[in-house]
């Protein structure tokens, strides 16, 4: 595959060395039943599929959708479907004119602007923090 140079997410390519790491990383977990580096949205990425047992049986679905640039910009989207409303967020590190470079849209609605925040400079870390992210929502989804 050959990284796209522009997707309007950020002015440089996507890096592809990082995308296949961390997929390399998610799927070797209990969590992910399945990841792949695709374009079918259009733009180069990592779509990740949590597993179902990993959930309460209120959670349809949970997927996570990366795209990290060649600049350390990236955009990391989380979504729950549930019978009756989804659940999204996104963890954001890109040039905009709604917030700082590092910036964060809670959930459930991930809002526009979002939250001005700081994220670690390196790819393992800031998939560190997500992932813990998600691990303190599926607790309170459990407990619920």
């Amino acid at each position: 595959m050959v990284p796209p140079t522009g997707d309007g997410g950020s002015p440089a390519p996507i890096d592809l060395p990082i995308l296949e790491f961390l997929q390399t990383r998610l799927q070797a977990t209990g969590q992910v039943s399945h990841a792949a580096i695709t374009d079918a949205s259009g733009h180069l990425e990592l779509q990740v599929v949590f597993a179902s047992s990993y959930y309460p049986a209120s959670v349809d679905d949970a997927t996570l959708t990366v795209r990290w640039y060649t600049n350390d910009d990236f955009t990391i989207h989380y979504r729950e479907v549930h019978s009756e409303h989804t659940c999204d967020c996104r963890w954001d590190r890109h040039p905009n004119p709604h917030n700082t470079r590092d910036h964060f849209h809670p959930p459930p609605t991930a809002p526009t602007p979002g939250d001005d925040d700081s994220w670690p400079t390196d790819h393992r870390d800031v998939l560190r923090l997500v992932l813990d992210e998600i691990e303190d929502r599926i607790a309170v989804l459990w407990n619920e």
